[in-house]
């Protein structure tokens, strides 16, 4: 079971339709005062979306399961399946960014 990723505005999606990257990830690190300073790493950022993502996918299954019983419509359980959708993309499209930037990385000369 795997669900929401929230979304880091800055990031943009190498998918087509993974626009959820900035609804996932936004929030993630917002400063309330002037004086706060930013205090969450990029590991902690990437923890926090793919702790979304698995919320996010665990609620598209939690909506399938009760649309079986009866007890959810179809319209949400398609909103659920696409939010989930979106939210998978975006983490593949994260993934192969940080891939391909480890490659870069592996081929630099020392």
């Amino acid at each position: 079971m795997i669900s929401g990723i929230g979304s880091i505005g800055a990031l943009k999606p190498a998918t087509e339709g993974a626009g959820v990257a900035t609804d996932a990830l936004q929030g993630i690190v917002a400063p309330t005062t002037a004086t706060e300073t930013v205090g969450t790493s990029f590991a902690q950022a990437l923890s926090q979306a793919a702790s979304k993502t698995v919320n996010t996918l665990q609620n598209a299954e939690q909506v399938s399961i009760q649309a079986l019983r009866g007890d959810a419509d179809t319209r949400q359980v398609v909103d659920a399946v696409m939010s989930a959708q979106q939210a998978l993309q975006t983490t593949i499209a994260i993934r192969d960014k940080v891939v391909s930037a480890y490659l870069e990385i592996s081929r630099m000369s020392i």
